[in-house]
């Protein structure tokens, strides 16, 4: 079974939307991975529904599959990153964190897209670990309330420096919420350093909801075009061949949508020219 990719649209930012989703189907990717957010597809603009409905529609006609990304900087607060989440501690900020992820499965759903990926947030100073697991297994199961209702996936994605940074925070995790799939971003495992990428792709295959992948040096949280990293990114790829991984694979290059017409399609090439063999497969 082939592997598919995505391209993330963090890393097209420069370019319109219509624009961003014609390069990525045009240099040949089976998908994309949306970042919902102000200057692309904003999930609180007016006409939601609509605009939901005629994605759905572009994104059939140019053959790109979908996983849902919501890890915009400033949609929901422009004076703070990442905020508010669902371990913030006034509950309206938890609320509007919970109303936002609501919508991406809104889109996940009516887009017949393959997962929603979202992260827990950074604790407040003065916040204790013990107050921010509870709003966040309760803000979680929530959420899977609504997703399993729409018949969404949804993915957790552990984030160096936020209360769930590693796969077994995740793991932690899971044990309250026992649907919680793993969204694994692949260079995040070099900066926390607890797995090797392809030993916790053998580890945890049976539980991917989406997989990020790109390439980034040991021990520092950012992301590099491939082969400017420490990365085994052919390792990788090998053990998702193994483990026969159906979903979308997504190239996460945020920092580069100046150059997106250039990395774009190179990612692509570099990638296919590194698939792994038949023989490599069964070895």
């Amino acid at each position: 079974m082939a592997l598919r990719f995505a391209y993330n649209t963090n890393g097209v930012s420069n370019h319109r939307f219509e624009d961003a989703l014609g390069l990525i189907a045009d240099s040949g990717y089976d998908g994309v991975a949306l970042t919902l957010d102000h200057h692309h597809f904003d999930p609180f603009a007016p006409d939601f529904e609509r605009r939901t409905v005629q994605l759905a529609a572009r994104l059939e006609r140019l053959g790109l599959g979908l996983v849902v990304e919501t890890g915009a900087r400033f949609l929901l607060d422009p004076r703070q990153k990442h905020e508010p989440t669902l371990i913030t501690p006034e509950a309206q900020g938890r609320a509007r964190r919970l109303e936002f992820l609501k919508r991406a499965v809104d889109v996940c759903a009516t887009c017949r897209g393959e997962a929603v990926s979202f992260w827990a947030g950074v604790p407040r100073p003065g916040v204790t670990e013990e107050s921010a697991w509870q709003w966040l297994v309760d803000g979680v199961k929530r959420l899977f309330e609504y997703a399993a209702a729409r018949g969404v996936v949804l993915a957790v994605e552990p984030e160096p420096g936020m209360l769930v940074e590693t796969v077994d925070g995740w793991r932690r995790l899971q044990a309250q919420v026992p649907g919680a799939r793993l969204a694994l971003d692949v260079g995040h495992l070099l900066v926390t350093q607890e797995r090797g990428p392809a030993e916790a792709v053998r580890e945890f295959a049976p539980v991917l909801g989406t997989v990020a992948l790109e390439d980034m040096k040991r021990g520092v949280h950012e992301h590099l075009p491939f082969g400017e990293g420490d990365v085994d990114v052919p390792s990788v790829l090998r053990e998702l061949t193994r483990a026969g991984y159906d979903r979308l694979v997504c190239v996460e290059l945020s920092r580069d949508a100046h150059r997106a017409h250039e990395l774009v399609p190179r990612a692509l090439e570099w990638l296919r020219e590194r698939l792994p063999t038949g023989a490599e497969v069964a070895a």
